[in-house]
């Protein structure tokens, strides 16, 4: 039980702030919807409970994967964010239906709904709340990616930054990203109804809603299951290779293999040295680049071998380096 705790301490601080705030969200908008049979707000609920329940088993699941390998698991646990990540988006994907569909009935068969001004308050204060969450998921997307932004930079950095971030991470920015616009959405959906007579805008934006839960379902589950299977991270690749070949006594490089798993790297180099130098100098170069390698963002493991320099040019020099 201590180590449970001790892994929970660990593990991805905006999901969990996320399944907080969307729950008591969800709870607000399921009050709101009672009293007011509000279909745009029946959207936003269920949005809102899908997003606390998936965001919540993120957290457990990025804390479960910090766990140290073991010798029945001698890989370790890295991967279990990714299968978590990938049961998540099916909760997300089973509310979208039911939003879709709650939507469709009130296109077709449009129904009237009372208490404007209570919606758009409860609707007011989610958005408000969503988009704390979103700047905390902002703020661990550019501290991940080492990027200082000020000003409306902080907006847009965030986007272009977010293929850098751990998968939990990415996961609360995007379905807040969601959530705030569904928000902004069903507020419009409600005035327009109110004042024009349009019941069915509240249908429409309710599809609108659950087309864009639908498509975060569709990005998060293809990344997680590229991460569940192991994929290459090119960038991480790239510069680990520069700077490998930056060292003196490197000549060339044979193979060189960064395999993301979850939110940790694990790194197999095999590199080729000049066969006058002795094995004490070579031990000396293999912890030299133990060390550089080591600390970098995210790995976790390193691996080097050595060959003898054949004269052959093995890896495309000059590269520029995508992280730097």
């Amino acid at each position: 039980m201590k180590e449970m705790f001790r892994l929970l301490k660990g593990g991805n601080k905006p999901s969990l702030l996320a399944a907080i705030v969307n729950a008591f969200i969800g709870l607000l908008k399921g009050v709101s919807f009672f009293f007011t049979g509000n279909v745009a707000m029946f959207a936003e609920m269920m949005h809102s409970l899908g997003d606390a329940a998936n965001q919540l088993f993120v957290f457990i699941g990025s804390a479960l994967s910090k766990k140290a390998p073991t010798p029945k698991f001698p890989n370790g646990f890295g991967r279990v964010v990714n299968l978590v990540c990938l049961g998540a988006v099916i909760i997300v994907a089973i509310l979208s239906y039911e939003t879709i569909v709650e939507g469709f009935h009130q296109v077709m068969h449009p129904v009237e709904s009372s208490g404007m001004v209570l919606n758009i308050i409860v609707l007011a204060v989610a958005v408000l709340l969503e988009l704390s969450v979103w700047h905390k998921a902002a703020e661990e997307i550019l501290a991940e990616a080492q990027v200082e932004a000020k000003g409306l930079q902080f907006f847009s950095k965030s986007f272009v930054h977010l293929n850098k971030a751990r998968p939990a991470t990415k996961l609360v920015f995007m379905e807040d990203t969601v959530a705030t616009l569904g928000g902004i959405l069903a507020i419009l959906s409600i005035i327009i109804s109110h004042f024009t007579g349009l019941r069915q805008a509240e249908g429409i934006a309710s599809i609108i809603i659950g087309v864009m839960m639908f498509y975060v379902v569709g990005k998060i589950f293809l990344e997680n299951a590229r991460g569940a299977i192991g994929e290459t991270d090119e960038e991480m690749r790239m510069h680990i290779a520069n700077l490998i070949l930056a060292d003196p006594d490197i000549k060339d490089i044979q193979r060189l293999t960064v395999l993301k798993e979850g939110e940790h790297l694990h790194v197999k180099a095999e590199v080729e040295i000049s066969p006058a130098i002795a094995f004490s100098q070579a031990d000396d170069i293999k912890d030299r680049l133990y060390t550089l390698i080591m600390a970098q963002n995210h790995v976790t493991d390193v691996l080097i071998e050595f060959d003898r320099y054949d004269d052959i040019q093995h890896w495309q020099t000059n590269q520029p380096d995508p992280v730097r």
